[in-house]
C-alpha cells in the first residue's frame, strides 16, 4: 500500500502502539507461565485446581514479597525470633491470649508484618479501614498469631445473599462489617490448632470496642457522614478451596465463622506487583482517571477497576481477570441480629452475648487444644530459628521425624 499523508500514522502513535504490543505480550506470557490457558468463552482455565496449583500460582508475588522486606528482615528478624515460642516452654493447660492492636510505623508493626511472611500466600497490605491485632500468649509472652480485618469487598455475591440486601441497602449498611485478610497462627501454636483459637478471637468484645473506637464516629470519605458504624459481621475466605480451620468452628452451640457460599473465581492476585504497576503505569498514559483513584472512597475494588480498564484499553477483555480459583466464604456475626441490623429491620445492634477473649480462649482450650496437644507432641519439637527457613521457603513447618527431644505432653 502507498503510504500518504492521511495513512502515515505520526511517532507518538506509532511508539504507543509498539508499548501496548509489548505490555499485551508480556500479560499473555507471565499467565501461560502460570499454566493459565483460555477456555472458548475467553476466560482462563488454570492448569490445575488444588492447593499446590494456588500456591504456585502466588509464587512470584510471594517472591516479590519477600524482596520488597529484605530491609525489614535484616534489622527487624532477630527480635522476631524472640517473639516466636520454643516448643519446649509452652504448656497449653496454661495459654493465655491477649490481643494486641498493632499501629502503623511501631515495632509491633514489623512483628506482624514479619509473621506474614511465614504464609505461603503473601499477605496484602489491606485497604480503607484496618483493625491489625497480635495475639500474644500471656503465659510466655510470646506470639500465638495475628488477625488483620480490613474494607470488604463491595460485590460479594455470598454475602449479600446472606444479609437479603439491595443495591441501596448495601451501599448504606456495609460500613458495618469488615473482611478478615489475615487469620493464623504461628508454630508451634499453629501445631496445636492455634488457628481455629485464632479465629475465634474475631467473635470478641475487644475487637467490637476496637472498631468502635477507632472508627465509630468517623465520618464517611463520599458522604461526609457519621453513620455511626458498629462492627456486626466480618467476612473471610478460605486460601485454599474448603477450609479445615473455619468449616464447624463451633463450640457448645456457639458458632464462630459459618460457611456461606463460594466466590466465583474472579480477582486480579493471578497478576504480581510489577505487572500491576505496568498497567496502571499504561493508565496514564491513557488520561485514565482510574490510575490515580486510590484513595479510600474513590470507589470499591480499586486495583480491580485499574486491571479491568486497563485491559478493556489494550484489547485483552475483562474475563482475563477470571482466574477460575473459587474460594469458600465465611460469616461471623458478632451481634446477635447482625442481620436483622444490616437490613435496617433493627435499629440497634446486640452484642450481649458477646463474650471476652478469655472466655472464648478457655473454650478453645478445652475444646481443640488441649486434646491436640495430647495426641500430637510434636509440637515440643518446634525451635524459634525454624521460622527463617518458614520465611525463605513459604512451607509449613514439620517436625522431624523420630526427634529425641518430642516428649509425651502429660496434661
Amino acid at each position: 500500500m502507498k503510504v500518504t499523508a492521511r495513512t502515515r500514522k505520526s511517532p507518538t502513535t506509532v511508539k504507543i502502539a509498539l508499548y501496548e504490543a509489548n505490555l499485551k505480550r508480556r500479560v499473555r506470557r507471565h499467565l501461560r507461565a502460570l499454566g493459565f490457558s483460555h477456555a472458548s468463552s475467553g476466560v482462563l482455565v488454570p492448569g490445575a485446581n488444588d492447593k499446590e496449583a494456588y500456591r504456585a500460582v502466588h509464587s512470584q508475588q510471594r517472591r516479590d514479597r519477600l524482596d520488597k522486606s529484605d530491609r525489614l528482615l535484616r534489622n527487624a528478624l532477630p527480635e522476631f525470633i524472640r517473639s516466636v515460642a520454643d516448643g519446649r516452654e509452652i504448656r497449653p493447660s496454661a495459654i493465655a491470649p491477649r490481643l494486641e492492636l498493632v499501629t502503623a510505623g511501631t515495632p509491633q508493626s514489623d512483628l506482624f508484618r514479619l509473621a506474614t511472611l511465614t504464609w505461603s500466600i503473601p499477605v496484602s497490605d489491606g485497604f480503607g479501614r484496618r483493625l491489625k491485632f497480635l495475639v500474644w500468649d500471656d503465659s510466655v509472652g510470646k506470639l500465638i498469631g495475628v488477625i488483620a480485618l480490613g474494607d470488604p469487598v463491595f460485590n460479594l455475591g455470598a454475602r449479600d445473599r446472606l444479609v437479603g440486601w439491595t443495591s441501596n441497602d448495601r451501599v448504606r449498611r456495609l460500613v458495618n462489617v469488615l473482611d478478615a485478610f489475615v487469620l493464623g497462627a504461628l508454630p508451634p501454636y499453629s501445631l496445636l490448632l492455634g488457628g481455629k483459637l485464632i479465629a475465634c478471637l474475631v467473635k470478641t468484645r475487644e475487637v467490637e470496642e476496637a472498631f468502635r473506637k477507632r472508627y465509630g464516629a468517623s465520618e464517611g470519605v463520599i458522604s461526609g457522614l457519621n453513620k455511626g458504624a458498629r462492627l456486626v459481621l466480618v467476612t473471610t475466605t478460605s486460601a485454599m478451596g474448603r477450609s479445615s480451620v473455619y468449616n464447624r468452628l463451633r463450640i457448645d452451640g456457639r458458632s464462630f465463622f459459618e460457611p456461606i457460599g463460594f466466590t466465583e473465581g474472579y480477582g486480579h492476585f493471578h497478576l504480581p506487583d510489577d505487572l500491576f504497576t505496568e498497567l496502571r503505569s499504561y493508565l496514564r498514559r491513557m488520561r485514565d482517571p482510574y490510575a490515580t483513584n486510590n484513595r479510600y472512597g474513590h470507589g470499591p475494588n480499586w486495583k480491580m477497576r485499574v486491571v479491568r480498564k486497563a485491559f478493556v484499553h489494550l484489547g485483552l477483555g475483562p474475563k482475563l481477570l477470571h482466574h477460575g480459583f473459587r474460594r469458600e466464604v465465611f460469616s461471623c456475626q458478632l451481634a446477635s441480629n447482625a442481620l436483622e441490623y444490616l437490613r435496617g429491620t433493627h435499629k440497634r445492634p446486640n452484642f450481649r452475648s458477646l463474650l471476652p477473649v478469655s472466655e472464648i480462649s478457655s473454650l478453645c482450650l478445652e475444646r481443640w487444644i488441649l486434646p491436640r496437644a495430647q495426641r500430637r507432641p510434636e509440637f515440643q519439637a518446634f525451635r524459634p530459628h525454624d521460622i527463617q527457613q518458614m520465611i525463605r521457603a513459604g512451607t509449613a513447618w514439620q517436625p522431624p521425624s523420630g526427634d529425641a527431644n518430642v516428649r509425651r505432653y502429660q496434661r
